[in-house]
């Protein structure tokens, strides 16, 4: 049996193991996993940070692995669920592998529903469906929506199509359902209006949260498209909405994003709900990298 030299190692991906002359958004990669390590080390846990795709790492020498900043995954998607099924296997998970691969697809917003999570109305085209977005719009009866994967991230083919622009679409619309799943959801108009709220809960608690807006003229609020990030006091409605999102996942999860927004109906609904490797907004309240650490010393046998 190998020895486990580590308890936790901090998972990211190869552009920011050991980066060279980092930018702000590198920065801030660095300063959010050195948090998290702080936090567990602060728990007497023996931790270590290496690219998930490093090929010399020899991942049953470490009792657990905590997914951080792995964003290269969904451009490497076929190489990245080989690694998951083999390295769950031989180390635990944080989150939970099984968890992991309901998060991965979209399809997931559907069991949320199914468990009472309003979402917004969502239909999803499968793989090799014929249907074009013309006949897709004259049956949801829709002048507006969002198309993008059920498996992406950072806006990746996210496209804004109106009665205007549909024809313009129809061909990258036909090319992306012969590779892969995609979604369709009517045009949220509050996600422009008001922003979409991210909350963040550590071990089911909610412990901080941030509003994401878009820039003027733009519907996507990563800051990848120039939508900025502020710091957000949540009602208690949106916090108690939130937790029970978390709640209705199988397993639980040690850590969430919850992305929440008024949807059309201008009711509370979950947009996105990431548990694989999102950003959470850490340096903004380091309290909740401890309040994470916890979550895994008490709800793992992990010993240190």
């Amino acid at each position: 049996m190998t020895e486990k030299i580590f308890d936790v190692v901090i998972l990211t991906d190869d552009r920011y193991v050991i980066p060279e002359n980092p930018d702000w958004y590198v920065q801030n990669i660095l300063k959010e996993d050195g948090l998290v390590k702080e936090a567990l080390e602060g728990k007497g846990f023996k931790v270590a940070r290496k690219s998930w795709s490093d090929p010399d790492f020899d991942w049953s020498s470490t009792k657990a692995v905590i997914f951080r900043t792995t964003w290269d995954y969904f451009d490497r998607y076929e190489e990245w669920k080989a690694w998951l099924e083999r390295v769950s296997k031989v180390t635990k998970m944080i989150n939970p592998y099984e968890l992991i691969q309901w998060n991965m697809d979209k399809h997931y917003l559907r069991d949320l529903q199914e468990k009472g999570i309003n979402i917004p109305e969502t239909h999803y085209v499968e793989i090799g469906v014929v249907t074009t977005l013309t006949a897709l719009f004259a049956q949801k009866e829709w002048n507006e929506c969002i198309l993008k994967p059920c498996i992406s991230g950072a806006a990746r083919h996210t496209y804004r199509i109106d009665l205007s622009n549909i024809h313009e679409h129809e061909p990258i619309f036909q090319k992306l359902i012969q590779e892969e799943a995609m979604m369709l959801q009517p045009f949220q108009k509050n996600v422009v209006e008001k922003g979409e709220i991210s909350l963040m809960v550590m071990g089911g608690q909610f412990t901080h949260a941030v509003l994401k807006i878009a820039k003027p003229g733009d519907f996507r609020v990563q800051d990848d498209f120039g939508g900025s990030v502020h710091e957000y006091e949540p009602t208690a409605e949106e916090i108690t909405f939130a937790e029970k999102a978390v709640a209705a996942c199988d397993p639980q999860p040690h850590y969430a994003r919850v992305d929440i927004i008024r949807d059309n109906n201008d009711e509370l609904a979950v947009i996105e709900m990431e548990m694989i490797e999102p950003e959470l907004w850490f340096r903004l309240k380091p309290k909740a990298a401890k309040v994470l650490a916890e979550s895994i010393q008490l709800q793992t046998n992990l010993s240190c």
